[in-house]
């Protein structure tokens, strides 16, 4: 009742100042036309929700422009309390949970390929990512990208076969920014270890997952992120495993070609591999890290110079 009340008194009011214009004014000339059609114009079509193609745990629904490489270090540091933090390791600084060095590459505006390669397991990912759906204004009120990645460890003692040393994970990235810098995203996710990881009896070797994360704007070029997932494995959840939900915050800035996240997480591993499938750290036990990404933009596409006269 009180939102039809406001609407018919906005709407008497409109009508009213209406009424008060003169003739002229009412007139609008085929200049004013075209300048208001192409205003609309402009405000239609897809929008940029986010700033890097990285949040702390998950992925972004953001791909790279076509010819264009996106590399990419992610660090993460050792506990920040617990049994082997605190000031003996300068509060997990002294040590290293996890490394990630990447690269994305755009083959074109929606699809990439990426690789990368992991501290933790020697693991090695080759990754397709393509932008099925884009926000836009007047159209989709989604943006919805596809992954599908295999992982493969060339070291370890717990394989008999080259076959199992590979895992593969698949993940639908479905994201809504209610206002600008302001994204709700869900990721449910598939992920298949062809040996179980960590290598545990009885522990699965497929799982389903579902991530959720909240980037908040905070200015034009930073916000605030707040990255959890949660794993079906039967196992993870049975008494007394040990293993946790990744939980993670994080402050995102942007400089120039640089974006930098700077964050803090249980989840040692950084690929989602190996945190979806083995993340047994619990701030409850002060196991919990700061971590930070560093993504570096470079162009490779050919720009024509202006002709001399």
């Amino acid at each position: 009742m009180k939102r039809c009340i406001i609407l018919l008194s906005f709407l008497i009011t409109s009508v009213s100042l209406m009424a008060q214009k003169p003739d002229s004014a009412k007139k609008a000339t085929s200049a004013d036309s075209l300048l208001n059609s192409m205003s609309k114009d402009e405000a239609k079509g897809p929008i940029a929700i986010y700033k890097s193609s990285r949040l702390v745990l998950s992925q972004s629904t953001k791909t790279i422009k076509k010819n264009n490489l996106n590399f990419l270090v992610i660090h993460r540091f050792g506990d920040f309390a617990g049994k082997v933090g605190g000031g003996q390791t300068y509060f997990g600084l002294d040590a290293v949970a996890d490394v990630y060095i990447g690269f994305e590459y755009g083959l074109s505006d929606n699809f990439n390929i990426d690789m990368g390669r992991s501290t933790i397991g020697g693991l090695a990912d080759l990754e397709l990512k393509y932008a099925v759906l884009h926000q836009a204004n007047g159209g989709s009120p989604f943006a919805i990208t596809l992954i599908g990645e295999t992982g493969f460890r060339p070291y370890g003692v717990n394989f008999t076969k080259t076959s199992d040393r590979f895992s593969y994970f698949g993940q639908a990235l479905i994201a809504h920014s209610f206002s600008p810098g302001n994204v709700l995203q869900i990721a449910p996710s598939f992920v298949r270890n062809n040996t179980p990881i960590p290598f545990v009896p009885g522990n699965d070797l497929d799982f389903f997952a579902l991530s959720g994360t909240l980037r908040l704007k905070i200015s034009n070029h930073s916000g605030f992120i707040v990255d959890y997932a949660h794993s079906f494995s039967s196992y993870q959840h049975t008494k007394n495993s040990g293993f946790s939900d990744p939980l993670g915050f994080g402050y995102e800035v942007e400089t120039g070609g640089h974006v930098f996240t700077v964050n803090v997480t249980n989840a040692r591993a950084v690929n989602e591999i190996n945190y979806l499938s083995g993340t047994q750290s619990s701030y409850g036990r002060g196991q919990y890290r700061l971590g930070f990404t560093i993504s570096r933009m470079f162009d490779f596409s050919s720009h024509k110079g202006s002709k001399k006269e």
